[in-house]
C-alpha cells in the first residue's frame, strides 16, 4: 500500500458529533473521480485566484484529478460555515494558519498523518507546528509562510532628509514629518504617517498590533500549551499599547479613517500618498511596485521596541483538508503537490502580484532561484531570525476579536485607560483559557 493510500485512509474526522451535523458526509462512501473542491481566500478576479487556478490545473495535469477552485474573500469563514450548515462543505481550504482551532474546535477539518504524507520531511519545522493544534495532533498541512515588514516613502524620507529609523522613537518622528511636513511637496497638508488596518473586522487590529506587542517584549498569554496564563495586561503590553494609542490620539499620525479600515482599504491608502509608514507582507511589493513606483518607497524590518528586539508576527497558510469529503485520496494528492517543489515554486509566481506561497515552506525551493527581487531575502531573514506565531491554544479566534475589540475602542475613543482596558481584556482572556481548558 503507498503512502498516499495509507494517509487517504488514516485521516479521520475530528470531533465527530460536530463533524456528522456540520458535514454531513461518510467518509466510506468515497469516489476518487469526483472533482475535487478547492476554496481559497483570495478577491474573485485577481491575480492571486489566477495562481491558484494554475496550480489547480497543473495538478490535475500531473495526477489526472479534476479540481475546482473557488476564490472567495469578504466574509470567508461565514460562507464557509453556510456550507457546512448545508452539508457542502469543498474538500479543500487554504486558509490562515492561525484559523486552524476554530476549525477543529467545529469539526471541520481531518487530522493528518504527517509520516504519510509524500514529501513531508522536507517542509520545516516551523510550519508544521503552524499545523498543529494545541492537543499536538495536526490538522493541516503547511502550504506558506510569510512575516512583515515597514514600507516606508523613500521619496518622503529623503525630501525632509530623515535617515532610516533605528527606533520606536525616530519612526514616530518621522510619522510627524509625514504629517506636518508637506513630503510631497505640493503645498498642502493632506498627507500622514501611519498606514494602519485597525478594523474589528476579522481581528485586523489585533493582527497589526502583533508585531509591536512582540517587539515590546510583551505577548497575548504566556506559559506552556495548555497551562497558559493572560500576559496581555503586563508592563510590556501596556508600554506597546500606550505607543499604539499615541499615534491616534496624541500624535494624530495616522490617516484618518484608519479605525475602520481593512487591508483592502488600507492598501490604497499608501499606494496612493495618504500615508508613508506601511507595516505589511511582502506580497504587496509587486502591487506597489506597479501603482506607487519601486523607486518611491524602500522596504525595512521593524525598528527594535521597548523590549530590545524586533519581532514580527509569523504567519501563513495551511491547506486543510475538510471532513466529509467523498475523495480523501485527491486531498491527499493535492496537498501532497501543493507542498512539493514544483508546487510551492508555481505558487510563488516569480516577482509577479500572483504569489500565493509568500515564504517557501518547502526547505528544497530555493527562493533565489526563483525570484530575483532580493527584497524577499529580508522578509526570509525576517521569518527566520525573528517571527512568532500567536500563541498555541484550541481555538485563538475568540482572543484575536476581543483583543482587537478592545485595541480598536481604545484608539477610536481616546478618553479611555489603557491599563484599565488591559486589565479588563485579561481576564476575558482567563475566562476564555477556562472555556477551552487551556488556562494554567
Amino acid at each position: 500500500m503507498t503512502g498516499r493510500r495509507v494517509l487517504a485512509l488514516a485521516v479521520t474526522a475530528v470531533v465527530a458529533a460536530g463533524c456528522l451535523v456540520a458535514c454531513g458526509g461518510d467518509s466510506a462512501k468515497t469516489d476518487p473521480h469526483a472533482e475535487l473542491q478547492i476554496w481559497v481566500r483570495k478577491p474573485p478576479g485577481s491575480s492571486t485566484e489566477k495562481t491558484d487556478q494554475q496550480l489547480a490545473a497543473a495538478f490535475t495535469a500531473k495526477t489526472g484529478m479534476p479540481a475546482h477552485v473557488t476564490a472567495l474573500f469578504d466574509d470567508f469563514e461565514t460562507k464557509l460555515q453556510q456550507a457546512a450548515a448545508q452539508k457542502k462543505l469543498p474538500d479543500i481550504v487554504i486558509n490562515d494558519t492561525d484559523r486552524l482551532g476554530g476549525l477543529v474546535k467545529q469539526g471541520l477539518v481531518r487530522e493528518v498523518d504527517r509520516a504519510a504524507l509524500a514529501g513531508q520531511a522536507d517542509l520545516t519545522s516551523a510550519s508544521w507546528q503552524a499545523a498543529t493544534g494545541a492537543d499536538g495532533k495536526i490538522y493541516g498541512v503547511p502550504f506558506s509562510a510569510q512575516s512583515f515588514a515597514l514600507f516606508i516613502r523613500k521619496d518622503w524620507r529623503e525630501r525632509l532628509g530623515l535617515p532610516l529609523p533605528r527606533s520606536w522613537a525616530d519612526l514616530d518622528a518621522m510619522a510627524k514629518a509625514f504629517t506636518t511636513g508637506d513630503p510631497d511637496g505640493n503645498g498642502k497638508t493632506d498627507t500622514y504617517g501611519y498606514v494602519i488596518p485597525a478594523s474589528t473586522k476579522r481581528g485586523y487590529t489585533s493582527w497589526y498590533f502583533a508585531s509591536f506587542l512582540f517587539s515590546a517584549g510583551g505577548d497575548f498569554l504566556t506559559g506552556e500549551t495548555g497551562k497558559l496564563t493572560p500576559a496581555i495586561n503586563s508592563p510590556q503590553a501596556l508600554a506597546a499599547t500606550q505607543e499604539f494609542r499615541k499615534q491616534f490620539c496624541t500624535d494624530k499620525t495616522v490617516v484618518p479613517g484608519s479605525v475602520t479600515a481593512e487591508t483592502t482599504q488600507a492598501h490604497p491608502l499608501f499606494e496612493t500618498g495618504k500615508g508613508g509608514i506601511y507595516l505589511t507582507g511582502p506580497y504587496n511589493m509587486a502591487r506597489f511596485d506597479k501603482n506607487l513606483g519601486k523607486d518611491k518607497y524602500e522596504v525595512v524590518a521593524l525598528p527594535p521596541g521597548p523590549g530590545g528586539t524586533s519581532v514580527s508576527l509569523a504567519e501563513g497558510e495551511n491547506v486543510y483538508l475538510m471532513a466529509g469529503s467523498a475523495n480523501p485520496e485527491g486531498q491527499t494528492r493535492f496537498a501532497e503537490y501543493a507542498v512539493s517543489p514544483e508546487g510551492q515554486t508555481l505558487g510563488m509566481a516569480g516577482d509577479t502580484d500572483g504569489n500565493v506561497v509568500r515564504l517557501p515552506v518547502n526547505g528544497k525551493v530555493a527562493m533565489a532561484a526563483v525570484r530575483q527581487d532580493t527584497r524577499w531575502q529580508l522578509f526570509a531573514g525576517i521569518y527566520q531570525n525573528g517571527a512568532r506565531y500567536v500563541p498555541v491554544v484550541p481555538d485563538w479566534t475568540p482572543f484575536r476579536q476581543s483583543s482587537a475589540d478592545t485595541l480598536n475602542a481604545l484608539v477610536a475613543d481616546c478618553s479611555q485607560d489603557p491599563k484599565a482596558a488591559l486589565d479588563k481584556l485579561a481576564q476575558t482572556f482567563s475566562d476564555e483559557l477556562t472555556k477551552q481548558k487551556a488556562k494554567a
